[in-house]
């Protein structure tokens, strides 16, 4: 539980840092700051729905101790970053924002009563359910698009490509690089494992020649990221884990590209579920107990 000490702004910072899984008010700080420098209307996004999130868990009395920590701020981050990053900042797409960063709280607390490892999926499902009402029933006229410039030397492709910016929906380098230092200053090891596995998804990813595109955006190596980061450790046997998820992700995010789905963070949600599964009730129940 918080303590009469802590800033008032420190659990809504710690929420936007959840996006990575830090609960740290400097990487939420960090993270604002990068997302702001790329796109302001994405960063007040991100603000106000970390606010609602949070507070409408303190209005329903949840567990201080997870507002604290950030638990009800970043699923509601990634809601309003990605509402503006596929719509227009019309009223009624603010107003969705404030209504579904509520619900993220809601589900969220419903899956920590039940020990559910939900992530991001309540950003996933809120998000996709967005799409398409404002795609279909209530039409919402999509943002004017400012490309991103990819260079094809090799360098540019893989500091591009390294995933940490497209997390929060910014294409932008610049971004990128602020995120990961934004998660280096909560854990150098989640940060390191975020790289190499970004690295790996994108030198696997290239041997898809028609993915190259994708691969420089980042596309193919976000989930990737934050595969590496959940399973993040100082063990031989986080790197297996984390390198059996980002398999998993990447695999399951090509097929996604390839139906032409909304990806989103779902092939990072997905895998880690595989993962955690194999190790609790594969690994730990029938083969090698005291090893995972």
């Amino acid at each position: 539980m918080t303590n009469a000490k802590t800033p008032i702004w420190d659990p809504y910072l710690k929420g936007v840092g959840q996006i990575m899984l830090q609960g740290n008010a400097w990487t939420g700080l960090l993270f604002i700051i990068g997302i702001l420098v790329n796109s302001p209307l994405m960063a007040l996004g991100a603000v106000v729905a970390t606010v609602v999130g949070t507070l409408t868990a303190r209005l329903l009395k949840y567990d201080e101790g997870e507002i604290g920590n950030g638990l009800y701020g970043f699923n509601a981050a990634l809601v309003g970053v990605a509402l503006i990053n596929f719509f227009q900042g019309t009223v009624l797409v603010w107003v969705a924002i404030v209504l579904l960063s509520a619900l993220t709280a809601v589900l969220m607390n419903f899956c920590l009563r039940r020990k559910i490892p939900i992530f991001t999926f309540p950003f996933i499902l809120l998000t996709w359910i967005a799409l398409f009402v404002f795609h279909t029933a209530i039409p919402v006229p999509e943002p004017v698009e400012q490309p991103l410039e990819l260079v094809d030397d090799g360098f540019s492709l893989m500091l591009h490509g390294l995933g940490f910016g497209e997390v929060i929906f910014q294409g932008s380098l610049i971004s990128g690089l602020i995120f990961f230092l934004a998660v280096y200053v909560s854990s150098p090891n989640a940060a390191l494992f975020g790289i190499a596995g970004a690295v790996f998804s994108i030198l696997s990813a290239i041997l898809l020649k028609e993915r190259i595109g994708d691969v420089k955006m980042g596309m193919f190596s976000f989930n990737a990221v934050l595969c590496a980061i959940v399973f993040s450790g100082t063990r031989r046997r986080d790197g297996v884990y984390a390198l059996l998820a980002i398999v998993c992700s990447g695999i399951i995010e090509d097929a996604m590209l390839r139906n032409g789905l909304y990806v989103l963070t779902f092939p990072f949600v997905a895998a880690t579920w595989i993962v955690l599964a194999v190790r609790d009730v594969l690994i730990k129940r029938y083969i090698a107990p005291n090893w995972a």
